[in-house]
């Protein structure tokens, strides 16, 4: 088993930076908002359920799910997305936690739900068996994570340009592919082998509209973990160049007069326990 633990104590303490879970909600989310209608149809969500939602962020897709009727447990490793939801969705209740470890008995949900979520985690596959065993039987397993760049304008772009202009000698800490979960050869097996059956993708076409072209890197640079790490620590030569060469190829592929729509797509992921 490859060992991505130094990977999840940087997510850990990425994440629980106020100013990083801030920067991520009222921006990079701004595309992941989107997203929820999607997630909380395929989840079937409604009065009577119960459902949980692990890696819930700053409460979007708990706020999503609670407007169906649905009771609601929302769970986050990071106290400051913790601090957002609360405040963003007051009759939820939310708790800390593990989502490879979940602090709930078997068969206690009728959904299970993980926005953007699995890709942050450094075993995959324990958050998948856990939102399994927490499932009542028929219950709906439900998650997000963002397209490769080969479908994504916003990956391709912003990775494209640090990849190209980047310094050669900054590393991240070994872990877990973004995109991989959105590819059918690695979710489908993941899923059958912790027990799911009826697994599906589905897309929501999901965008970041800018009045900024470089805004991308802002993002990017602001309120993410993984990415943060490539470009905060870049000399600063590197770091100007590769937000201005953002910038310049959001306006070649999509007009050189904003507002601007990045594409930005998700996979919305589904199964059920039988």
């Amino acid at each position: 088993m490859n060992d991505f633990s130094k990977f999840g104590e940087a997510e850990l303490k990425g994440w629980s930076e106020p100013e990083t879970a801030a920067a991520y909600a009222d921006g990079f989310a701004s595309a992941a908002v989107q997203c929820v209608p999607d997630i909380v149809q395929a989840s079937g969500a409604g009065n009577e359920s119960k459902t949980l939602d692990v890696c819930c962020g700053q409460g979007i897709v708990a706020q999503g799910l609670s407007a169906t009727g649905a009771s609601v447990i929302g769970l986050d490793f990071s106290p400051a997305m913790l601090e957002l939801a609360r405040a963003r969705v007051p009759g939820v209740e939310f708790v800390e936690g593990d989502a490879t470890s979940l602090p709930f008995e078997d068969r206690s949900f009728n959904a299970v739900t993980m926005g953007f979520g699995i890709l942050h985690i450094p075993n995959s596959e324990a958050a998948i068996r856990e939102a399994y065993r927490v499932l009542k039987p028929s219950g709906k397993f439900v998650y997000s994570v963002w397209h490769s760049p080969e479908l994504s304008a916003a990956f391709r772009i912003v990775f494209g340009a640090i990849g190209s202009l980047g310094s050669k000698d900054i590393s991240l800490p070994p872990g877990p592919e973004i995109h991989a979960y959105a590819n059918p050869d690695i979710t489908y097996p993941a899923l059958e082998a912790a027990g799911f059956s009826d697994a599906r993708i589905d897309t929501s076409d999901s965008y970041w509209e800018i009045d900024d072209p470089a805004k991308p890197y802002d993002y990017f640079f602001e309120g993410t973990v993984r990415g943060a790490l490539l470009l905060r620590s870049q000399p600063k030569d590197n770091a100007e160049a590769i937000r201005s060469a953002v910038g310049e190829a959001v306006k070649e592929e999509f007009g050189s007069q904003g507002p601007w729509k990045i594409p930005i797509p998700a996979a919305i992921v589904s199964a059920v326990r039988l």
